[in-house]
């Protein structure tokens, strides 16, 4: 590579392909043989036959580079512990010894991560992304059970000492997440105590909130339990819009879209919301927790805590 980082090269007109046989085309003697036995040139390109031909040494410099901006990528993409709250809470030390076993993935809407019945093979903990567990029912209609985002983890049965998914974990909001494989997690998750504590507290977190949901369902109208679901949505996901469409959102509450779609046409009379092409945006946040049922301050504030 030339002093300023680019790329040197000769230039070679129409001939054999292949870098032997283009440097035995070249003047003898020649500033372009000169410069190839100096070692001042990392490629040959060959226009006859519309080919760059690298030099060993070019192509190693470059999968050094490529792999040095690589792990730069991804320090800079693990050097944001805050951004998920159970790795926040680790002592920094605790939490850089997990760097290397973390690996920064980007999840889309639909993704499913774990399947019910079948084996956890990696834990995810969200950054900015929001995670749907669901149920499944004799009629094979699947209900929303939990919600995960930036506060909690997906695979935290296996601090639990279960190793099957009891739900299926599909990407609600698309986002990024931090992901370790379950042998590392459970390395991980013996030796740190740290880590083990806070797992605790989000699970013991995560069943007290069931109860709540169990309770808010059986007692609350849908208007007020969809403007709930609305405002813990954008919470997990730090975001006033919520990319999804009222067919999903009648399939994880476990109602008809009819219902969900009068009851969404009510919050936007109210300029509480904004509905267009599957795209829910928040509007007014203080007069949509109003309208919320009682049980969206308990549910967030056991997050909180």
């Amino acid at each position: 590579m030339s002093s300023d980082g680019h790329l040197a090269a000769i230039r070679v007109g129409p001939g054999s392909a292949g870098l032997r046989s283009v440097l035995r085309r070249l003047p003898r003697g020649g500033p372009e043989q000169r410069a190839v036995e100096a070692g001042e040139v990392d490629a040959v390109i060959d226009y006859g036959n519309a080919n760059v031909i690298m030099f060993p040494a070019a192509r190693r410099a470059l999968r050094v580079a490529a792999n040095r901006a690589s792990a730069a990528s991804r320090k800079v993409a693990l050097e944001m512990p805050a951004a998920n709250a159970v790795l926040a809470a680790l002592p920094r030390r605790d939490y850089r010894r997990l760097l290397s076993d973390l690996e920064p993935v980007t999840l889309a809407f639909g993704d499913v991560l774990h399947e019910a019945g079948t084996l956890i093979r990696h834990v995810y903990f969200p950054v900015d992304c929001v995670v749907c567990l669901l149920t499944g029912t004799a009629g094979q209609r699947t209900v929303e059970t939990g919600l995960v985002g930036y506060e909690g983890v997906i695979g935290v049965s296996l601090a639990l000492g279960v190793d099957v998914s009891s739900a299926r974990a599909e990407v609600q909001s698309a986002g990024t997440a931090l992901r370790m494989s379950a042998a590392h997690f459970n390395n991980a998750f013996r030796r740190c105590l740290p880590l083990q504590r806070e797992l605790y507290r989000f699970t013991n977190t995560k069943l007290a909130q069931a109860r709540q949901a169990a309770a808010c369902f059986a007692s609350h109208p849908l208007e007020q339990r969809l403007a709930c679901w609305l405002l813990m949505t954008s919470d997990r996901s730090r975001s006033q819009e919520i990319f999804l469409t009222q067919e999903y959102l009648a399939s994880v509450m476990n109602v008809r879209r009819e219902s969900v779609t009068f009851s969404a046409g009510s919050l936007r009379t109210r300029n509480l919301i904004s509905c267009h092409r599957g795209t829910i945006r928040i509007l007014d946040r203080a007069g949509l927790e109003t309208v919320s049922c009682s049980c969206y301050q308990p549910i967030e504030s056991l997050s909180a805590k």
